[in-house]
């Protein structure tokens, strides 16, 4: 018997985990699914974006920062978790500058990906239409803030996995901009091969050159709703 394995439950399912696991790795491992945006498997988790927010014990967690404990009983796929994440991607498509037809990153954004597994076919909140900036000053990396949704990946991932630090965030609340540690994004070393890049779920950074390589169809969201990687395929009708 392995003595450092605890079980709690999820939506009544029985879930083992090893001491030290979030909820989210538990729940990962054992095929159940909890939506998520900032979090990464090769990072810190941070718990910015919420929507992978759980309850546990009737209380409401960030799934990817709290330990899973012994007999913790989580609800995940209720209709009020639902709506919560409705919400939340419903802001986070407000709050910026988002053109999903004709995105680079259409088919292959999470947060597209999303909107449609949560039936989002257009936000109930007022556009915000904020003034954000496009930075193309470097030769094979572009950045578009218009797309942010200030997730924090590409920080945490710079400076972990690149050893860079290029990208932070100035201003506060709805005045939140990503940065880059020089006047612009020419005068920095990020590199179009760099972890940060690839680690934007949306199409903040982007490699110039290479947009729409992927044809229709063949995309990574195209055929399998986000997800569909840790859930047990569906049983055929």
């Amino acid at each position: 018997m392995n003595t450092e394995a605890i079980t709690f439950t999820i939506d009544g399912k029985k879930i083992e985990a090893r001491r030290g696991d979030t909820i989210l790795e538990a729940a990962d491992r054992a095929g159940v699914y909890i939506p998520r945006l900032c979090w990464m498997k090769e990072l810190l988790p941070a718990g910015v974006c919420r929507v992978c927010t759980v309850r546990v014990n009737g209380r409401p967690q960030a799934a990817c920062t709290q330990p899973a404990a012994a007999g913790m009983v989580v609800e995940n796929d209720t209709e009020e978790l639902r709506q919560l994440r409705r919400d939340l991607i419903d802001m986070l498509f407000v709050e910026g500058n988002h053109f999903c037809m004709f995105c680079e990153r259409s088919g292959n954004c999470e947060l597209q990906a999303l909107a449609y597994r949560f039936g989002i076919t257009a936000p109930k909140y007022p556009f915000l239409f904020p003034r954000r900036s496009v930075d193309a000053s470097h030769p094979d990396v572009l950045a578009d803030g218009n797309r942010c949704i200030r997730c924090g990946r590409c920080v945490r991932a710079s400076r972990a996995l690149d050893g860079k630090s290029v990208f932070g965030f100035t201003g506060r609340g709805p005045e939140k901009r990503l940065a880059f540690n020089g006047p612009n994004l020419a005068a920095t070393d990020v590199a179009a091969p760099d972890h940060a890049i690839a680690a934007c779920p949306t199409g903040t950074l982007i490699v110039k050159r290479v947009g729409y390589k992927v044809p229709i169809g063949r995309r990574l969201y195209d055929h399998s709703p986000i997800g569909s990687e840790i859930e047990p395929p569906a049983p055929e009708k």
